[in-house]
């Protein structure tokens, strides 16, 4: 391209300098000095500081005009672009908050704020949109030298550790302690896990994986969700599939379930928590918490319910509910199980085991509980006036709900 010097430079007027802007950016990427191509655009060499470096606010020079920022490719980017770069330099010299910023730019908050402290100036710590660049392409090439190959002393410190037996996460927090005032000699403990078992790396011994408590020598991957084995031999109904009704708890006969365990897990007693009234019924498991038994408490209870109290059942994925399929078919109530590690789902018979922990503390055997004190249990919390039904009691709601 042939760049043509302007024989003097003159005040044109507010206009925009958008093809200026662009070849002086060309001109700066061949490796031309500001002055010069400032003198080859025809511009003051404050403005292409300003361009250069992000533009300052608005208000400067006579004739000067807001600079628009180059416009980005189209389509979205998983990495920031320079056009980005300059777009967040141009909008700190603004004062424009980190938020308002990563707004403008469809980006996370917290994307905004790390690009600006990884990549401003060490010492200044003013923000340059093409220095940043710079350094986020020189980090980008892959792969990379591992810390641990780069440095001996940490290196045989590791493999010490090792050789004694110690866990990874063991070995790189007793070098933060040892080395406190040397970053070089800090690593995560994945950085070891790596530098173990991946091939081509190097870092470490290969036999010294055998050391690790598990003594594999290589990673065993996680089973992605579509290959994990069913939880249970029949096919399990979700709660994404439960009926509306039961969701805005209009209509009795929707029961939430669990167990409490008792100490060293050799015990427990099932809990039974009616969505709409907060009614609670107690399963008496004196013979173990295995699926059958749990099976056969839950028929025994709910047959000594009218029917139309009987109208689904949402537990949790436990093991004690590997006969689910068995109860359905006895009592033609469904069971609709909740998403892993959600108990929110089941939230009135959670804040009622809460509530059981008063009568049934942690730590005891609960197997000692006769069925009688167990009812009785049950009576008390049906008895107690609940805030969340207008301080009437379960028991006297579900009366209201069963003569209505």
């Amino acid at each position: 391209m042939d760049f043509k010097i302007r024989d003097r430079s003159v005040v044109q007027g507010r206009r925009p300098l958008s093809e200026e802007r662009r070849l002086y950016l060309l001109l700066m990427q061949r490796g031309v000095s500001n002055k010069e191509a400032c003198r080859i655009v025809g511009i003051n060499e404050k403005t292409g500081r300003r361009w250069r470096n992000g533009r300052a606010a608005s208000g400067g020079n006579v004739g000067a005009s807001p600079i628009t920022t180059v416009a980005p490719p189209p389509g979205p980017s998983r990495y920031l672009r320079e056009s980005d770069r300059i777009h967040i330099a141009d909008r700190l010299r603004e004062k424009a908050t980190v938020r308002a910023i990563a707004a403008e730019l469809g980006r996370s908050p917290s994307t905004v704020s790390r690009e600006i402290r990884r990549n401003r100036h060490a010492g200044s710590g003013q923000y340059r949109p093409h220095a940043a660049q710079a350094r986020a392409d020189a980090r980008r090439p892959r792969p990379k030298t591992g810390k641990i190959s780069q440095n001996p002393e940490l290196r045989a410190a590791i493999q010490a550790g090792l050789d004694e037996l110690w866990s990874p996460e063991q070995i790189c927090n007793a070098l933060r302690a040892q080395f406190p005032n040397r970053p070089e000699m800090h690593v995560v403990h994945e950085t070891v896990y790596q530098a173990l078992y991946l091939q081509g790396r190097g870092e470490l011994r290969r036999e010294l994986a055998e050391a690790l408590r598990t003594g594999r020598a290589r990673r065993t991957p996680r089973r992605q969700a579509q290959q994990r084995r069913p939880r249970f031999a029949e096919p399990m109904v979700m709660i994404s599939e439960r009926p509306a009704e039961a969701a805005d708890r209009a209509v009795p006969g929707h029961w939430e379930g669990d167990l409490i365990i008792g100490k060293d897990n050799g015990s427990a007693i099932g809990t039974l928590v009616e969505r709409a009234t907060r009614y609670v019924m107690l399963l008496h498991l004196p013979n173990g918490r295995g699926a059958e038994q749990v099976r056969d408490a839950l028929q025994e209870t709910v047959q000594r319910l009218p029917a139309h109290l009987n109208r689904s059942l949402t537990w949790d994925q436990g093991s004690e509910m590997g006969r689910h399929h068995e109860f359905t078919t006895a009592t033609d109530v469904p069971v609709y199980f909740c998403d892993p590690a959600s108990p929110w789902q089941r939230g009135s018979n959670e804040n009622t085991n809460g509530l059981l922990r008063q009568y049934f503390p942690k730590g005891t055997d609960l197997a000692a509980h006769s069925r009688e004190h167990l009812d009785a249990v049950a009576a008390q919390l049906n008895g107690r006036p609940r805030k969340t039904l207008g301080w009437e009691t379960p028991a006297e709601r579900l009366h209201k709900l069963l003569a209505a």
